[in-house]
């Protein structure tokens, strides 16, 4: 087994390392692991351990990685302090686990806004912005002396290029590696580096890929092609799509092919056995899978795409239908990329793609160590390939009418274009320098001479004369502003002069994100804390801070509209004035003037944000209120196919009423809500939350890496983390109705499976098991004289839930009165708690004794 370079680092009393010193350390490093260096790694290592810039211009899967663990590894043997930076926080995330194993874990800090783990240690994996507010409030101050930065044709990238160009603008005293498959002409590059550090600058480019590419264009529809690329033993393929919809589609259409065979199917059968598939998606992805077939893509559940993941590493499936993110370093190992287009949706045009796009996927085709070549496949377009077709028929003398090309979504392509794309090379990266209240309060709270700070960045930018002067304008105009407010102020003169005065305290990893905190903190103390909704409304603050998951808000739009057109129908309302009235709709936006009032009072003190930046609405507002299930929601909503949508929107939520909300404004309500969406995080996908929360925990980071664990949210906490979740009274009060309302939300839908998995025991007091049969029969006695159960938040009032101690003080009795739309509420649910397997377990342990009339069961 391989040392991890921390073994092999020099005696820590050694101050001066030579470069030779690290470079034998780190070659017996690298033959430890058995690899052999391309000579693109070995130029630039040399050039790393001697201290030189690199611009690291190689191919997918060349290594660039180990490169990168050469700057760690050389600047921690040498007191210096590296950065790793990538613009996923996923690969963030993931490259902080790998270098915690490799340098141990009190050597390697995260920050990602998410999260933050030792933040000070001499390594630290961070997104781009947290990266660039340093660079921004420190300068040349900054303890920064080695940034690694992935994926650095991000530079280019319209909204959040500018991170990406400050650190290259401000720290002076650092050395830099740029890393990408897709960079273009560096030249600027170099010399912009070698201008600002005095450091020699060296590009290490290779065209050489250790699994070189075949390309083909294909001409007959996607499912023969797929079926084509198969049957030559290129799978597994990796079918490119540009919207989720079009790759769940494909998927669904290619189960009619035959891509696997039996034993194979057999194979994925038994891998998948035991995982569960509970999401109103998972029965289809669960059918894709069986038949060899993945689907990848941010719409889906997290565990649904690592299990993608999982299989495709293991060889288990032969098509994964996914969007282009793939060339963003996901890691699904593939043969054959097969494009099912060339054009795409950029936010503002559909335009064929760039060569740097094409690139970035098209050389995620051929899997090293497995493969001799990978193969490149682009489809012609469909109007195209049918007009072949047609043009058969013609010959044969029978009339026909040519396809058009689609009018909307698309811009033409053909052979002559892939051809360009194949041999072109990426385009050059341009500048996205911007200025905002953001960047320039960062730089003017620099303790010495912020205005000058921010004049020189602005003159060192990469931006053309002309567009300077256009920055000068608004970083000017943005100043008198903050200068109008108060936010900043200039010191009467001394003898010394004037200085400048921010009058706001930055938090260390200051952004915009950060702000709308700050505006949820000032506001919440402007709610009614009596009043009935009070938690309610806090959920809508919560949630007003948050982005827009633009698709579910499209739907319950939609879902108002059906509604309001079938009332204006029942009217007798005209179409032009049903059109007029549908115009009006918008989105549910509960406390929508008072959202809007203080958010302008709010900016009105804090002028860095802007009035687009609050998004009132309401989705975990509306679950909680009708205390939906997650399926329910997505069923209401058919969100089927972005389902890992709603979660993130749901874990944001819970984020921020765990971790922002002040624990003494949490009311009962609020921890009862707070757990409401803990719980059901976890039911549903808790990779999401069980990363989270260890991420925030330092010292189970440090334990998992030492004992080997694979990155956060693999497996539980550490058996050591003993807290007795009894002792907060309140809070296990809370828990304890959680677990009830969610058993009787499922038996009132008449899911009577789900509402079984809600408590832990099968039988009630009398030892009778409960089975689907008797919950099913309850349901309908209680239906027929009680109409329908309510579980609005009046009908869960503490108010109507009892909760005695047993006279042996080893269990609770909880009794929940059931609030039924008819009034007349003489039903319970009753259970008892079993203290000593709620300590154990970490979780209330619920078993239900009686479920009937408050006289008696009948």
């Amino acid at each position: 087994m391989s040392r991890p370079l921390y073994d092999i680092l020099p005696p820590a009393d050694e101050t001066d390392v030579g470069a030779d010193d690290l470079l034998g350390r780190f070659l017996d490093y690298v033959a430890g692991k058995r690899l052999v260096l391309y000579p693109a790694q070995e130029e630039a290592i040399l050039a790393v351990l001697d201290g030189h810039n690199v611009i690291l211009n190689t191919p997918t899967g060349s290594g660039k990685t180990l490169v990168a663990s050469a700057v760690h590894f050389a600047a921690l043997a040498r007191g210096r302090r590296s950065i790793y930076t990538s613009p996923i926080k996923a690969l963030v995330n993931e490259k902080w686990m790998a270098l915690c194993r490799e340098l141990g874990p009190e050597n390697v800090g995260l920050s990602t806004g998410d999260a933050s783990v030792n933040r000070d240690a001499p390594v630290l994996c961070c997104t781009a912005e947290v990266l660039a507010n340093i660079a921004l409030r420190e300068g040349e101050d900054a303890g920064v002396d080695d940034v690694v930065m992935d994926e650095f044709h991000w530079y280019a990238d319209r909204d959040r290029g500018v991170a990406w160009q400050v650190p290259l603008l401000t720290l002076p005293q650092a050395r830099f590696l740029l890393m990408s498959a897709t960079l273009g002409d560096v030249t600027f590059f170099e010399e912009a580096l070698t201008a600002l550090n005095r450091r020699p600058t060296v590009t290490v480019k290779s065209v050489e890929r250790p699994v070189p590419l075949e390309y083909a264009y294909s001409e007959i529809p996607l499912p023969q092609t797929l079926e084509k690329l198969v049957s030559e033993g290129k799978a597994p393929v990796y079918v490119v799509h540009f919207t989720q919809r079009e790759a769940a589609s494909s998927a669904q259409d290619f189960t009619s092919l035959n891509l696997a065979s039996r034993e194979e199917k057999n194979a994925v059968a038994e891998a998948i056995h035991g995982f569960r598939f509970t999401s109103p998606h998972g029965p289809d992805v669960r059918k894709w899978l069986k038949q060899g077939i993945g689907v990848h893509h941010a719409g889906l559940l997290p565990k649904y795409r690592v299990l993608v993941e999982q299989l495709a590493q293991k060889g288990l499936l032969k098509v994964i239908c996914g969007t282009d993110t793939l060339g963003v370093g996901i890691n699904v190992p593939i043969r054959t990329v097969l494009f099912t287009r060339l054009c795409k949706f950029d936010g503002l045009k559909t335009a064929v793609l760039s060569a740097r796009d094409f690139h970035q996927i098209a050389g995620r085709a051929g899997r090293k160590g497995f493969d001799d070549v990978g193969f490149v496949v682009a489809q012609a377009p469909e109007h195209v390939i049918e007009n072949l077709k047609l043009d058969e028929k013609a010959r044969e003398g029978r009339k026909i009418v040519r396809r058009r090309p689609p009018e909307h979504n698309y811009a033409h392509w053909d052979l002559q274009t892939y051809k360009r794309l194949m041999g072109a090379p990426p385009e050059r990266l341009n500048s996205r320098f911007a200025v905002s209240h953001g960047l320039l309060l960062n730089v003017l709270s620099r303790p010495v001479d912020g205005c000058r700070a921010m004049q020189r960045l602005i003159h060192d930018s990469h931006e053309t004369d002309h567009a300077k002067k256009a920055h000068f304008r608004r970083a000017w105009q943005l100043f008198r502003a903050l200068l109008a407010r108060g936010i900043v102020e200039i010191t009467p003169p001394t003898p010394d002069g004037s200085t400048l005065r921010v009058n706001v305290d930055l938090q260390d990893d200051f952004s915009m994100n950060q702000a709308l905190s700050l505006y949820l903190l000032e506001t919440i103390p402007l709610l009614t804390a009596d009043s009935e909704t009070f938690a309610l409304d806090l959920l809508t603050l919560v949630e007003s801070i948050l982005e827009d998951p633009e698709l579910i808000l499209r739907r319950q739009l939609e879902k108002l509209k059906d509604r309001k057109v079938a009332e204006m129908k029942a009217d007798g309302l005209y179409y032009d004035q049903r059109m007029a009235e549908l115009e009006k709709l918008e989105y549910p936006k509960p406390q929508r003037d008072f959202v809007y009032g203080t958010f302008n009072a709010f900016a009105g003190r804090h002028p860095w944000v802007g009035a687009e930046d609050i998004h009132p609405k309401s989705i975990a507002r509306e679950m909680y209120e009708g205390f939906r299930s997650f399926s329910d929601y997505v069923q209401e909503y058919d969100l089927e196919r972005a389902e890992g949508l709603l979660l993130r929107h749901l874990d944001s939520v819970y984020k921020v009423l765990a971790q922002t909300v002040p624990d003494a404004v949490k009311t009962d309500a609020i921890r009862e809500m707070e757990l409401y969406f803990r719980d059901m995080l976890r039911q549903v996908d808790s990779s999401l939350l069980e990363q989270w929360e260890k991420m925030r925990d330092p010292a189970w980071a440090a334990e998992a890496v030492a004992a080997g664990d694979g990155p956060p949210g693999a497996g539980a906490r550490p058996a050591d983390d003993t807290r007795d979740l009894t002792r907060d009274v309140k809070a296990f009060t809370a828990a304890i109705r959680t677990r009830l309302f969610a058993f009787l939300r499922a038996w009132s839908a008449g899911r009577d499976e789900a509402a079984l998995e809600q408590i832990d025991a099968t039988r009630d007091a009398d030892g009778q098991p409960w089975t689907v049969d008797r919950l099913r029969a309850a349901r309908e006695a209680h239906r027929a004289e009680h109409g329908t159960l309510r579980l609005d938040p009046e009908a869960r009032n503490l108010r109507h839930t009892q909760v005695e101690v047993n006279p042996d003080g080893a269990s609770w009795r909880v009794q929940q009165m059931l609030i039924d739309s008819e009034g007349h509420n003489d039903w319970m649910a009753e259970a008892e708690v079993d203290l000593a397997a709620s300590r154990e377990g970490g979780a209330a342990v619920v078993r239900l004794s009686r479920l009937g009339s408050l006289v008696g069961e009948r």
